[in-house]
């Protein structure tokens, strides 16, 4: 099967839950500017415009970029684009390394649905000294705990070519549900593959 092409019971979920499409719609309603989360490996505190410099400091790596949708975030202008749709979305994060006090990434909440119950989580990066160290998944996992307090389900934007990603959000239980262009804030549409994991199947896979 071509990989681009979603089989008919995915599209017809994809219908089903009305996947929307700007990443920029707010979900301040359960995220409030005043929302720390943290655990043993990192700390997300929600995203400043006094952050910009800071945080480009870590996106100017292209090597960070290479398999997301856009590869140009690197740059400076490209990247404040990026950046200004984080902040629209007023419930963005900076994650800092909670022994150096550095920060190494950022990720975003946000398309809140309360009549579904659901969220999504995209828009991750982090400094690649902290690949494989156990820092997104980590961070993940405490987004979720406080998520799961709120919503029912939690949905993952991942880009078609983000195989680093794709196989990362697996190891947490989530599962590929649909494939989406998506429309992102002052870029071009992409493929992306939306994950999803539901509440029930989170509390199962802690208790195990």
């Amino acid at each position: 099967m071509d990989k681009h092409k979603i089989p008919p019971e995915e599209i017809e979920l994809k219908n089903k839950i009305q996947i929307p499409e700007s990443g920029t719609k707010d979900a301040s309603e359960i995220i409030q500017n005043s929302v720390i989360l943290e655990n043993e490996k990192a700390i997300l505190y929600p995203l400043q415009e006094t952050d910009f410099d800071d945080l480009y400091s870590v996106a100017s790596d292209p090597k960070i970029w290479e398999q997301h949708p856009n590869k140009n975030r690197w740059k400076k202008e490209v990247f404040r684009t990026f950046f200004e749709g984080a902040m629209l979305s007023k419930s963005a994060f900076k994650i800092v390394d909670k022994t150096t006090g550095n920060t190494i990434g950022s990720t975003r909440i946000y398309d809140y649905n309360a009549q579904e119950k659901s969220i999504f989580i995209g828009y991750t990066f982090y400094a690649v000294k902290y690949w494989g160290k156990g820092f997104n998944h980590s961070v993940k996992n405490t987004m979720l705990d406080y998520l799961f307090q709120y919503v029912s389900k939690v949905y993952v934007h991942i880009g078609a070519n983000n195989i680093r990603s794709q196989i990362a959000i697996g190891r947490i239980g989530a599962e590929k549900i649909a494939e989406q262009e998506i429309v992102y804030y002052g870029e071009a549409s992409c493929l992306n593959f939306v994950y999803e994991i539901r509440k029930e199947k989170w509390a199962a896979l802690q208790n195990k």
